[in-house]
């Protein structure tokens, strides 16, 4: 048995040398080699080329690059916490990509809510306001409606603050039968001191003006007595303006 293990051994002996010296035999190309040369005219292109322009011009940050370094490295601490290390910077790029959309929405909700002069809260959560005149109505009551009868009607009903804002409609229309001013839907009470600027009742009707717009538009809720200190100096620039006339 072992004699027999020896002699595959040693019959396989020539093919493996055979093996091992094919597996390590070097070729060598004998093809004939074209030198190809390379002239200035050649490389002119491409040292004009930008594309190969390998040189780094360093340039010192001006005062917006600062700011926006400033902001970044802001965000990038923010995020980590947030987040994480890994996931910071994708974070970061969504939200500076949505920024301008944001930046845009607050500003148009600061332009109208600059505009219409409301509270947001009261227009959102409130139930709606019952006392609210809205302009047409106000043309309504300026140019055609019987006033003192709804003043009247808002004073029977305990609706002090309605009963101020009829009020302060009625010395618009007194002002404008006299040509003191020129009412207008769109103008706005400055407007109407402004024309009234040259004239003895201005201080009266700015003083009156101020105390209107306290209790109207600053929505201040005004029991009996404080409607009656505000019509002493509603009655008070009334009697000016008639003995203006």
């Amino acid at each position: 048995m072992f004699k027999n293990l020896l002699l595959a051994v040693l019959l396989s002996l020539p093919v493996l040398s055979s093996a091992q010296k094919d597996s390590t035999e070097v070729r060598y190309d004998d093809q004939n080699l074209t030198i190809i040369e390379i002239s200035e005219a050649d490389l002119e292109p491409f040292k004009t080329d930008e594309k190969y322009n390998y040189e780094i011009e360093k340039k010192d940050n001006s005062w917006w690059e600062a700011i926006k370094n400033w902001f970044y490295n802001l965000l990038r601490r923010f995020f980590e916490w947030l987040f994480g290390v890994e996931s910071a910077p994708n974070y970061i790029t969504a939200f500076l990509k949505y920024l301008p959309y944001l930046l845009l929405g607050l500003l148009l909700f600061l332009i109208i809510r600059f505009f219409i002069k409301a509270n947001t809260k009261n227009i959102l959560f409130s139930k709606a306001n019952e006392n609210t005149v809205i302009l047409s109505e106000e043309e309504q009551i300026i140019k055609t409606a019987d006033i003192q009868a709804l003043i009247q009607k808002a004073l029977g009903e305990h609706n002090y603050r309605l009963a101020i804002r009829y009020y302060y409609l009625f010395l618009l229309k007194m002002l404008t039968e006299r040509e003191l001013i020129h009412w207008e839907l769109q103008k706005t009470n400055n407007d109407y001191i402004g024309e009234l600027s040259n004239s003895k009742l201005a201080p009266l009707f700015k003083r009156v003006t101020l105390l209107y717009d306290h209790i109207w538009y600053g929505e201040f809720q005004i029991d009996a007595q404080g409607y009656h200190r505000a019509k002493d100096r509603f009655d008070q620039l009334k009697q000016s303006i008639t003995a203006n006339a």
